[in-house]
This record gives structure tokens, sequence and C-alpha cells, in this order.
């Protein structure tokens, strides 16, 4: 099909409204970069048991609004709430500039929409977290499988936050029926996989930062013995479920080296695979290091910037104009 043949309802009509402002698309992946920066402090709130710095008190912290002699496990939660409330307001301030900025049927309006949906949702879980005490040492039989919800969407919402900007940075192909979708059960496949990756990777954190070893040998040790916990023994799945997703990888960089109209993928795809082997070289030192803190956090740096990049990149291949004159 060449652009001369696609129905007029289906080609973007930039007359009626120009392409988003270089300042909103600057703006949506600004708000991306800062949605990260809030989660790796989550993960350190996390890692070092901070997470009842400020009791059971929620919006609020100890009952009060300023902290007078706040020890450190106070700062560090409190700090996290005082981020993720101005993440919600960039939430809705990304919705209301592309609203105003964008035309109907834009599919960057979509996502923004549920980048709102799940800040919300976000935010309710971060309350039950401190409502229910599933924080700090807490080894309740409830906690993994909040955490799993927990960072299950989380996981999405940096999905819609990465779609809304790329969304916003196309030229072609931003409107619902100026595209066409491609392979999206693979795709729908390979995303669910790596959300699995990213879910078995927290409960191997938490089971880190439960059941501390003091060398790389009782780690070891402690994932094989019975007198162990599931969430320790399980931490195995998360390497092996890695792996597998590599599949997905290979598959979908295989299907970005063929040549399209509308992008050039080689880069982006080069990224990916220079930011999945960073993950299994950190992967591995998480191991050997017995996962400090630090390592921790870059480890989900690299994990969070990979997941974004890989949504650009499935987005690029799922989501592709009728225009296949685009070069964007």
């Amino acid at each position: 099909m060449n652009a001369h043949s696609i129905p007029a309802h289906q080609v973007e009509p930039a007359a009626l409204k120009p392409l988003p402002s270089p300042a909103l698309r600057n703006f949506a992946w600004a708000v991306l970069a800062y949605f990260i920066a809030v989660i790796l402090w989550g993960a350190v709130v996390r890692a070092t048991g901070a997470g009842a710095g400020c009791g059971d008190h929620w919006p609020l912290c100890n009952g009060t609004v300023l902290q007078h002699s706040a020890t450190t496990n106070t700062l560090i939660e409190f700090t996290h709430r005082i981020t993720s409330g101005i993440s919600f307001f960039s939430a809705v301030g990304l919705l209301i500039w592309t609203f105003a900025a964008t035309m109907r049927g834009h599919l960057a309006r979509t996502a923004s929409v549920a980048v709102v949906a799940l800040t919300l949702i976000e935010a309710i879980l971060g309350a039950l977290l401190v409502k229910l005490g599933l924080t700090a040492q807490s080894q309740s039989p409830l906690r993994p499988w909040y955490l799993a919800l927990h960072l299950t969407n989380t996981l999405l919402l940096l999905a819609a936050l990465t779609l809304t900007a790329h969304m916003l940075s196309r030229r072609h192909g931003y409107l619902r029926h100026s595209i066409r979708i491609v392979a999206p059960f693979g795709a729908i496949a390979g995303i669910i996989l790596v959300l699995i990756v990213g879910v078995t990777g927290s409960l191997a954190a938490l089971g880190d930062t439960l059941f501390p070893a003091t060398s790389l040998g009782s780690a070891l040790s402690q994932d094989f013995s019975s007198s162990s916990g599931w969430l320790v023994r399980w931490r195995w799945t998360h390497p092996t479920i890695a792996f597998l997703a590599s599949v997905f990888l290979i598959w979908i960089l295989v299907r970005a080296a063929r040549r399209s109209a509308a992008w050039d993928n080689r880069s982006l795809s080069a990224a990916i695979l220079i930011l999945l082997a960073l993950q299994y070289v950190l992967g591995v030192l998480d191991v050997v290091l017995l996962a400090p803190v630090w390592l921790q956090t870059v480890h989900l740096l690299g994990a969070d910037i990979l997941w974004s990049t890989l949504v650009v990149l499935t987005a690029r291949l799922t989501l592709q104009p009728l225009d296949h004159v685009a070069n964007s």
C-alpha cells in the first residue's frame, strides 16, 4: 500500500493541528525519567528495610507532616512519599498537556490516561503496603504476592509512560486509524514473559533482603536447603525465566533487523543487546557480591531502561504506520 492509496480518514490531518511541540515531547521523556528515579528510591526503601520509617500512618508520616528528630529510616521513607506525590501531579500535568496539544484519536492520549490510572493504582497499593504492615522485615505470606502485584503495576506504568512519550515523538502512525497492527500475539506474549522476569527479580531481591547470606557458599546452600522458605528456594526462577525471555528478545531483534520504511531500528536493537548483556553481568555480580543495596539499585535501573527501550521497539514493530513512506 502506498501513501496515495490510503483513505483520507487514515492519514494524519497535520493541517488540523500541528505536531506536539518539542517541549511537550521533552516533558514526556522527563516524566518517564523521573518515575524511574522514584522507583529506584522505592527499591532503596525496600532494600534498607526503611519501609516502616513512617509507622503505619499514610499519607502522613508518623502522624505528622513535619518530621522532628527523624531517624534515617524515616527520612528515606518520607522522601519516597514526597517524590511519589510529585509523580502523580506530573502524570496529571502530562495528561492535560497531551490532550491540549494533540488531536482526537491520538494514541498518546490513550496512553496518558493509562498513566494517570496506573499512578492512582500505584498510590493505593503503596498505601495498603503500609497499612497492612508489609514493610521492613515483615515475613507475612501475603507480602511476596502483594509485591508481585505492585511490581506488575509499576512495569505497566512505565510502559504507559514510554508509549506516551514515543507516540508524542512520532511524525507518522500516531492516530488510531493510521496504523496497522502486526504480530500482536507474539508481542503480547513476549511482554508478559518480560513482566514475569521483572516480578521474579523483585521476589529474589525480597529474599535477599529478608534472608541475607554471609557468603556465596551459604547463599547457594540456602537456595537448595529444605529448611529454607519458598521465597529463598525459588530464587533460581529469576535467572531461568530471564534466559527464556532471551528467546523473545532474539525474535524481536530479528524482526527489527528487517528493512522498514518507517524506522531504522538498528541503533535501538544494538542498545537492547548492550543493555541485556549488562543485565546478565549485573545479575552475576548480584549473586557473587551477595546483592548489596547499591548493586540492586543499579541492576533495577538497567532493567527499567531495558524495559522502556523494549517497549519502544515493540511499539515500532507492532503499531506500524500505514504510510510506509514515513521516516521518523
